[in-house]
């Protein structure tokens, strides 16, 4: 419209400029609104990026405090059975020291016996030599008496016999209840330093110095479960953070993308409208 016509048709005119500045400023409010949109864009992508890497860590997390543990349980389980196999040889020795004893008492009484026995075997033989001699110088002496002196001298010689197997044999007990006891001491004693390095407390739960500044391997496995424990518990608390931040971002795009649309939407109908006029 030339000069000329707005002057024939001033109302005209200023309706025209006015739908044209109507014009730009949605055009501009959609320009704004886009902006916008991109921005949020950006930010939900990149704490999309940060919701997978902390939820990657949280996963790392939890397989080491899972690890941990594990290790824990079985480390208290192993420490258990220590425990045990050092008190049931403490035992064990006890009761083979006290049966040695025994052994060693009984094999007294043995020899003592076997004592007895070879002397009355002397004197049993000393008697048949007696008899048998007599019964030469006298026949009246009874066969039957000759016979059971006699056989009384070979029970005696066959008890004699008998009591020194039984003697060996008890003395091949106390070299095996010897070995048995050096086993045992052994086993107590390498149970006891093992749990002794594991948990850097004595059989009565007493803690003893650490060698060399360095901590129990029972102190290093509960150290790493705390370590594990607390780690996880940053991650998870981090993941949820994580997670709230890119519900609000993507929450402020949805509103940014609906008002990107309705702008979009009123603009195309305010061109249409002015086209129409």
């Amino acid at each position: 419209m030339n000069t000329e016509q707005a002057i024939r048709n001033p109302r005209r005119y200023g309706i025209t400029e006015r739908k044209k500045a109507e014009l730009d400023m949605l055009a501009n409010q959609v320009i704004d609104a886009q902006y916008d949109v991109e921005k949020l864009e950006a930010m939900a992508a990149a704490l999309t990026q940060k919701a997978t890497m902390f939820q990657a860590f949280l996963g790392a997390a939890d397989t080491n405090k899972t690890k941990a543990t594990s290790n824990s349980d079985l480390l208290d389980e192993l420490i258990k059975n220590i425990h045990d196999l050092q008190m049931n040889s403490s035992d064990s020795f006890d009761k083979m020291v006290l049966a040695d004893k025994k052994t060693k008492k009984v094999a007294l009484g043995m020899k003592e016996l076997i004592d007895k026995l070879v002397y009355s075997a002397e004197l049993i033989d000393k008697l048949s030599n007696l008899v048998i001699r007599a019964k030469a110088l006298n026949p009246l002496i009874s066969d039957d008496l000759v016979a059971m002196i006699g056989q009384a001298g070979k029970d005696a010689n066959n008890a004699v016999a008998l009591t020194l197997v039984a003697l060996q044999s008890i003395f091949a007990a106390q070299g095996s209840s010897l070995e048995a006891e050096a086993a045992t001491a052994l086993e107590y004693t390498q149970s006891r330093l093992l749990y002794e390095t594991i948990t850097g407390k004595d059989a009565n739960g007493n803690q003893r110095e650490e060698k060399n500044n360095k901590a129990s391997l029972k102190t290093l496995v509960a150290s790493n479960l705390v370590y594990a424990t607390d780690a996880y518990t940053h991650a998870q608390k981090a993941n949820i953070q994580a997670i709230n931040e890119l519900s609000a971002a993507t929450a402020e795009l949805s509103k940014a993308q609906i008002n990107l649309r309705s702008l979009q939407s009123g603009l195309a109908a305010a061109n249409a409208a002015a086209l129409a006029s």
